[in-house]
């Protein structure tokens, strides 16, 4: 094991012997996801959606233009591992085995010192969920997606599977047959919270499908940050989280969602995640990836409203073994919309990245303005790393931009560094880091420092 993976598992890919109370047998079929909807007294109408989607699932292929995912097996896993039966307000009432995980990921300190809610999964359910009593007072509801449909179920029913129908692509309709846990998050009209929410992921059991389902509705005026982070052993085989996040963002909203994806690379992250902005309303995506063995993951904003902006940044350092296939989608939909996509990646050793971006501008997105920036480093002879970019502008008034470069670290930056006195992997960590400063600093402190060390890698299996 090299010393990338050695740190990994350390900080993050540690191992729980835990003793599950429910683990549904491997693979898929109606039988099982009838069992999930039973085990979570699920109404009528949303096992309906499932076997739904379940069978829209069968007929769709694997994607095909992206990374190689033919060793994925979808039989071989585990759709449904829950090792707790109730969800805790407090640290204390979550089992030990359980919280000594999150506390080592360092959760209930972060929730102290940085947030106004945190939410935890562990496997198929969310073991804890606590917001501050002023946030619950103004109306916030912030939750597992499970307990959504028992207490707000008109709203699950109005918005459920709107941004994202099951028949969108083929992991949407598995995520829409098998979903497990989640965020429901809505932030009532004019309420704009100042302290981050955090919900925080975790696959602890071998062979595991972790399929949340996230909701987040910004009403008229709302404003809200919105953080995940996930992270997971270290096995010899595979496992797979194939989330789907939609969001709502009202008139005059402000939302940002915040990934912090640090999967350990046996794990496949096969994700679907969009937003609405409406009039007025103001989409950020900031999107971090440095685990996992294969990547998709495109963020979408669909600004249907007037005067609607959209932002999507994305850092990506894929390493050796891993691919990368990230970017961005933003479609103009009304006039004088603003959108801006900003995408650093950095391909180490035999590590593979490529940016996809997508950006259409419709015939009624009169007087929009888009800017798109991609920017792609490659550390050794053996990294990969392409752009390919997909623009469609259907009116003749609007500002287009797109940029993109593509090259190798300089040995003339290292060697001056190395002069200065540096070492050689202090010299390239230096130079990663100054290439994505300007992104990190749109991380919270505490992750942007996290993301900084990460980076500190062993710069002689970096350079062939």
């Amino acid at each position: 094991m090299d010393r990338d993976n050695k740190i990994y598992k350390k900080k993050y890919g540690f191992k729980k012997n835990i003793n599950y109370i429910k683990k549904i047998n491997i693979g898929l079929n109606e039988e099982i996801i009838r069992k999930i909807s039973e085990i979570k007294k699920e109404p009528k109408w949303m096992l309906e959606k499932r076997i739904a989607a379940y069978n829209i699932f069968k007929k769709m292929k694997l994607p095909e233009w992206g990374p190689d995912l033919t060793e994925l097996d979808l039989d071989s896993i585990y759709y449904y591992v829950s090792a707790h039966n109730a969800k805790a307000r407090k640290w204390e009432d979550v089992p030990k085995e359980i919280k000594d995980t999150f506390d080592k990921l360092q959760i209930p300190e972060y929730e102290k010192k940085f947030f106004a809610g945190v939410e935890s999964q562990f496997d198929s359910e969310v073991i804890y969920s606590n917001i501050r009593k002023e946030l619950e007072s103004q109306g916030v509801i912030f939750t597992d997606t499970d307990t959504a449909v028992q207490k707000y179920p008109e709203i699950i029913k109005k918005y459920f599977g709107t941004v994202i129908p099951a028949n969108d692509n083929k992991f949407a309709a598995l995520n829409t047959a098998a979903w497990s846990g989640g965020t429901f998050l809505f932030v009532p009209k004019n309420v704009k919270l100042t302290i981050p929410l955090q919900a925080y992921f975790r696959i602890n059991a071998e062979n595991m499908g972790q399929f949340e389902r996230t909701l987040i509705i910004a009403d008229e005026g709302a404003e809200v940050t919105y953080i995940e982070g996930c992270s997971a052993p270290v096995y010899s085989t595979y496992s797979l989280h194939s989330g789907v996040v939609e969001i709502i963002a009202n008139k005059k909203s402000h939302v940002r969602y915040i990934t912090i994806q640090n999967w350990s690379k046996n794990i496949y992250n096969l994700v679907t995640q969009r937003a609405i902005a409406k009039e007025d309303a103001h989409v950020e995506w900031i999107d971090c990836n440095i685990g996992s063995k294969v990547n998709m993951k495109y963020p979408a904003i669909y600004l249907s409203g007037k005067n609607s902006v959209g932002e999507i940044v994305s850092v990506a350092v894929a390493k050796n073994n891993q691919v990368f296939d990230n970017g961005g989608k933003i479609f103009h939909l009304a006039p004088h919309t603003t959108s801006k996509v900003i995408s650093k990646s950095i391909s180490i050793g035999s590590g593979s990245s490529t940016f996809r971006g997508n950006l259409l501008v419709s015939e009624n997105a009169t007087s929009s303005v888009s800017f798109q920036k991609c920017d792609s480093l490659m550390i050794s002879k053996e990294s990969s790393a392409n752009t390919f970019p997909y623009i469609k502008i259907n009116n003749s008034e609007s500002n287009i931009n797109h940029e993109a470069s593509t090259g190798r670290i300089n040995d003339d930056d290292i060697f001056y560094l190395m002069s200065r006195g540096f070492s050689e992997e202090d010299a390239i960590t230096l130079i990663l880091l100054g290439f994505i400063d300007p992104l990190v600093k749109e991380l919270p402190l505490e992750y942007s420092i996290e993301l900084r060390r990460l980076l500190k890698i062993d710069s002689k299996k970096m350079i062939a």
